[in-house]
């Protein structure tokens, strides 16, 4: 397993941070002093009301407005994306002019898939270690219901044919060979995107591959799945979903909520839908997977001294962080091969850890990493561990519901739980999380976080 782990002077010193101290390497505290993210609007039929650079600018706009520094003074903008739009190129540059940066502020965007909002976080820790930046916004977003479609490369080339004819008659008898049933049926650009170029399976495909590999059946997918609802309800009624920004179009409409949700959500419901990706032996629906979503997120990252020099007040601060690979045809297992590393260089226990935000791609997934971890075989054959590892307490795990509930922008999806779990933290005064998720291609992602 590769990794790049980043570890802060005010936590034990793990084997990351021994050898870079033996290296004479300066090690820095990162925090997350703030963040913010818009409701999460699930994809309903056509085009959302936002576009992703939309979505970004209105939640950072929200999070600079109430810090005690201009935009201008930020050392970088780094916004996480996996799908942006044709007219959004290096939409992380895009974003920070239009939040008031200024020219001389360097925005980017990275793309890691489903992590690519973490992936944004790790890249400011990794300039802040090094000295580049001190105060860095990070983030991610995606505007799924946005997603092209796309022309079959044989209609590519029947454009190509006639924009190289000449005369009138060459290009009537070129249209005549247009066949519009075969050349005009379009290809979904979101599902090229949620299909795995490597071994050619949709996402929901390698979590089939986890529900039979450890037994997880239907009923178990669907209890997991209206538990994130009910979640995701509760943490609304209780007003612990603070971080949400309320989002205002172009006609003066507010969002304000998480759109996805249900409060009605129950098994008889859940029971109805077909399986979508396996259609005759499968158990995955779209009501257990996550809902393709619209949304944005941002954090606030500073060095020790920018903490200093602005009287910042941190939420908390990145102790460690590793990114996996294994088999694409099981990625959902992204977070178990992330996570335990990190376990291992700190020399805990899964019990050890407060709380969790683990992202709920599929209620499947979720509960094949759970029977990972229980599992004493996969434990020493994939983790090298001398048995099983045990499980995640339900109490401690994505307490306020999750992606299924909530929805998964993919971009986003990575800067949401890191945020989300700092905020766990501090309500109910606990003192180190979790946030883990499974990418497409055979990858994971885990940040250990620890409340200020």
């Amino acid at each position: 397993m590769d990794s790049r782990r980043h570890v802060p002077q005010e936590v034990p010193l793990g084997r990351g941070n021994d050898r870079a101290v033996a290296e004479g390497k300066q090690v820095k505290a990162i925090y997350i002093v703030d963040g913010a993210r818009t409701p999460f609007l699930k994809a309903q039929k056509g085009p959302g009301p936002f576009a992703a650079s939309d979505l970004a600018t209105q939640a950072g706009r929200a999070l600079l407005l109430r810090q005690p520094f201009a935009a201008s003074e930020l050392d970088e903008v780094i916004l996480g994306c996996a799908a942006p739009s044709p007219d959004e190129t290096n939409i992380g540059r895009m974003v920070a002019l239009r939040l008031g940066c200024g020219k001389k502020v360097p925005g980017w965007t990275v793309m890691r898939n489903c992590a690519s909002g973490m992936q944004a976080i790790d890249s400011a820790i990794a300039n802040i270690q090094c000295g580049r930046s001190g105060l860095v916004l990070a983030g991610g977003v995606d505007a799924l219901s946005r997603a092209p479609l796309l022309y079959q490369d044989a209609m590519v080339r029947w454009f190509a044919g006639m924009m190289s004819m000449r005369s009138a008659g060459q290009k009537f008898r070129h249209f005549l060979k247009l066949r519009p049933a075969a050349l005009l049926t379009p290809v979904i650009g979101l599902m090229k995107g949620l299909t795995d170029p490597v071994v050619g399976l949709l996402m929901g495909q390698t979590a089939e591959n986890l529900a039979w590999k450890f037994g997880i059946d239907r009923r178990q997918m669907d209890e997991f799945a209206v538990r994130s609802h009910q979640r995701a309800i509760a943490a609304r009624d209780a007003g612990h979903l603070g971080e949400i920004v309320p989002l205002v179009d172009g006609n003066g409409q507010v969002y304000a909520e998480d759109d996805g949700v249900r409060a009605d959500a129950d098994l008889a419901g859940m029971a109805k839908p077909r399986p979508f990706f396996d259609k005759k032996y499968g158990n995955i629906t779209a009501a257990n997977s996550s809902q393709i979503t619209d949304g944005a997120a941002w954090v606030l990252l500073a060095s020790e001294e920018a903490v200093h020099k602005w009287g910042l007040e941190p939420l908390g601060r990145i102790v460690d962080s590793q990114w996996s690979g294994l088999e694409p045809e099981q990625m959902g297992l992204g977070p178990v091969h992330a996570s335990t590393p990190i376990l291992q260089r700190h020399g805990l226990e899964l019990a050890d850890i407060d709380y969790w935000e683990l992202n709920e791609a599929f209620a499947a997934q979720v509960l094949a990493c759970q029977a990972a971890w229980r599992d004493e075989a996969y434990c020493r054959e994939q983790l090298g561990l001398g048995g099983a590892l045990g499980s995640i307490a339900d109490e401690r795990l994505n307490v306020d519901g999750g992606a299924v509930s909530i929805g998964h922008p993919v971009g986003a999806s990575g800067t949401r739980i890191v945020l989300h779990l700092l905020h766990v933290l501090r309500r109910n005064k606990a003192r180190r999380g979790v946030a883990t998720i499974c990418i497409g291609g055979g990858l994971g992602g885990a940040m250990l976080v620890e409340a200020c």
